[in-house]
């Protein structure tokens, strides 16, 4: 599941992040009310997780937004408001669900999941690209029919490139969607990452399958995407 995280709060923000992609859920992490407006607009989220309070436009703002835009994706607001008046304010406003400062983690993946079932439009279950297939679900890559044994990390490497098809993805959101924020991991971490999954992927006389662009990131090279 692909989820937007907006959460000012630096200790709760960061173990929210953490624990949610310990789910497989990749998690894209925003400490304002602009940035998750700017996100939301680039990319099509399962769910958005929703501060009331923070700087730049608080949720209650961003989420009226979003829906005047026309954004279909589950929205959670999580905030230390807990009056009946604010609550129908905060549904009102085009948010899925609610959830009270301070909550147990279970509860919060308990009601993603419900937000989840929920909208009308179900959630993306698999990604074709050439003759290779990434179930979301089940997090298999198929090759013809064919199973392609992959680790946690080489699974998440590829969701994010099949996700952004024909889309560079930049090393430094890799580094911080595959390992975490402010991690120690070396810079090399990631080409050795990527050598092993074209091992698994790349078949003799075939180019690459995973782009390079140097400097930047990678891609999955173009094709058409069902």
């Amino acid at each position: 599941m692909n989820i937007l995280l907006a959460e000012d709060d630096e200790r709760l923000g960061k173990l929210a992040a953490h624990l949610l992609q310990k789910e497989f859920h990749q998690v894209d992490w925003v400490k304002n009310g602009s940035d998750a407006i700017s996100y939301s607009s680039l990319c099509d989220y399962d769910v958005i997780i929703l501060d009331w309070m923070m700087p730049g436009a608080d949720g209650l703002t961003v989420c009226k937004k979003l829906r005047s835009r026309g954004v279909k994706s589950g929205i959670l607001f999580v905030t230390a408001k807990d009056a009946k008046d604010d609550i129908i304010l905060g549904l009102d406003s085009g948010a899925d669900d609610y959830i009270v400062k301070p909550f147990e983690f279970d509860e919060m993946l308990a009601r993603i999941r419900a937000i989840s079932r929920r909208k009308e439009k179900s959630l993306e279950e698999s990604i074709t690209i050439h003759d290779f297939t990434l179930s979301l679900n089940s997090h298999e890559l198929t090759h013809k029919g064919v199973v392609i044994d992959l680790t946690k990390k080489e699974y998440q490497f590829l969701e994010i490139l099949f996700r952004n098809c024909n889309q560079v993805v930049t090393r430094e959101v890799l580094f911080e969607r595959i390992w975490g924020f402010d991690t120690d991991i070396s810079d090399n971490a990631l080409d050795a990452l990527v050598k092993l999954v074209r091992k698994k992927i790349d078949f003799a006389g075939i180019p690459s399958f995973i782009q390079n662009v140097r400097g930047i990131g990678y891609k999955v090279r173009n094709s058409d995407v069902s």
